[in-house]
């Protein structure tokens, strides 16, 4: 966090609400969100009095309010300049901090649990991926009881929680962008109500859509796009068409073979392979195509075309809308919040913070994660920015912007995180 260009300091007498302060104290050791803010409170006084500090740091560009400084040969004022009354154990703000503590600690925990689930979840698509052909009747009913246990935590539970750990590379991504795509279609599907049976085929079709990549050549299917001549272009569009005769083969589901086969079917006719607009695709792959869609934009083969979360809703809202069902794009946006999980943001007391999760009552406050390195990145705090009304993301940023240090401490995945959390009600609404 930025500091002054010349240390003023102010004893805790001294003190007055508009100042703008930094506590020399690590994180743990006060009650606040933040080693430095502008204090809003007489509560606020109270307890950075009740510290034991002898003297605060001050920044005067950032104060609202002013303290009279008094001169080294000086003596202190014996009344404070802003009376306050005297923390006591029973200070609202202690209590809320450590309500806050609580709600982080359970979130912490309730992220692990979940992501054990999704390393479990990974194990069995790539497991799925490797022997679908000489397997088939283990094979899918593996992927048909994974699929089953998602769709109970998404329609059966009242804490809704999705989170895809996409933190490995290589042979895996294509496990895991069938897994992302699976995993938000059905977030979607809650969403829009679907039947428990159309939500069943909704994941299945989402998790396998891309299983015709198992008939296009290695030689193909590693090259960046760029790269590919017309040729090898047209030839991994086949996958579409392959992974419908791969679906017929095993025995799969005919909306499965229809998802297959239309996953990169557009609503205003430009996608492929058939070129189908909006009325002639079906439900379901209206869902899975934007969901793809948006999962390769964040995610591409070529990593230094990726955009944030953030952008890639802001070009697939703006320029490319009519591309998609309107209904389920403006369902994703909401989902995912004006600053989707994932995005690298500057808030206005310039710190850096990953996105964690949304509000979605209040989609420009989300939980975000700090970048403070004087706090070990393992401890790093999380906050919900609707607990601080004086703070606002001011900026998102691309990955590839972020200073070493600032990267490696958020560790912002070279494939995309998502987590949604519908703690509140509020995620229920119908839009």
């Amino acid at each position: 966090m930025n500091q002054p260009a010349e240390d003023l300091y102010v004893t805790p007498n001294q003190l007055c609400i508009g100042l703008y302060v930094y506590i020399d104290l690590p994180w743990f050791e006060h009650p606040f969100s933040f080693n430095s803010f502008r204090i809003r409170t007489a509560e606020q006084i109270a307890t950075l009095r009740g510290l034991g500090v002898k003297q605060f740091r001050f920044d005067p560009s950032r104060s609202d309010q002013l303290p009279e400084l008094q001169t080294s040969n000086a003596p202190e004022p014996q009344e404070p300049v802003c009376p306050v009354p005297t923390p006591t154990y029973d200070d609202p703000l202690l209590t809320e901090r450590i309500e806050r503590i609580r709600r982080v600690q359970a979130r912490r925990e309730k992220l692990n649990q979940i992501e054990k689930a999704f390393v479990k979840a990974t194990s069995i698509v790539r497991n799925v991926n490797r022997n679908l052909l000489s397997n088939t009747r283990d094979c899918l009913q593996e992927v048909g009881a994974l699929v089953d246990q998602m769709v109970t935590a998404f329609l059966e539970t009242p804490e809704i929680t999705l989170q895809l750990m996409g933190d490995k590379a290589g042979g895996e991504e294509a496990y895991l962008h069938g897994l992302n795509t699976s995993i938000l279609s059905m977030m979607l599907a809650r969403d829009l109500e679907l039947k428990p049976d159309e939500t069943r085929l909704l994941g299945l079709g989402a998790l396998l859509h891309d299983i015709g990549l198992m008939d296009i050549p290695d030689k193909v299917l590693k090259k960046y796009p760029d790269e590919m001549n017309n040729a090898e272009r047209e030839l991994r569009k086949l996958h579409c068409e392959y992974g419908v005769r791969i679906a017929q083969r095993i025995g799969l589901p005919e909306t499965v073979q229809l998802i297959i086969g239309q996953h990169h079917e557009l609503c205003d006719g430009s996608g492929y392979p058939k070129g189908l607009q909006e009325s002639a695709i079906h439900p379901l792959t209206r869902i899975v195509s934007l969901v793809n869609y948006y999962d390769n934009l964040c995610n591409p083969s070529d990593i230094s075309r990726a955009l944030t979360p953030h952008e890639a809703l802001s070009l697939m809202f703006s320029q490319r809308r009519s591309k998609f069902d309107a209904r389920v794009l403006q369902l994703l946006i909401r989902s995912l919040g004006v600053y989707p999980p994932g995005s690298v943001v500057k808030l206005s007391n310039s710190a850096m913070a990953l996105v964690q999760s949304v509000n979605p009552e209040r989609p420009l406050r989300p939980w975000v994660l700090i970048y403070d390195p004087a706090i070990p990145k393992d401890e790093a705090t999380s906050i919900n920015l609707e607990d601080d009304p004086d703070l606002n993301i001011v900026k998102a940023f691309r990955p590839a912007q972020l200073p070493a240090a600032v990267y490696d401490y958020l560790s912002p995945r070279k494939r995309v995180t998502y987590y949604f959390d519908s703690d509140s009600s509020s995620a229920h609404r119908r839009p």
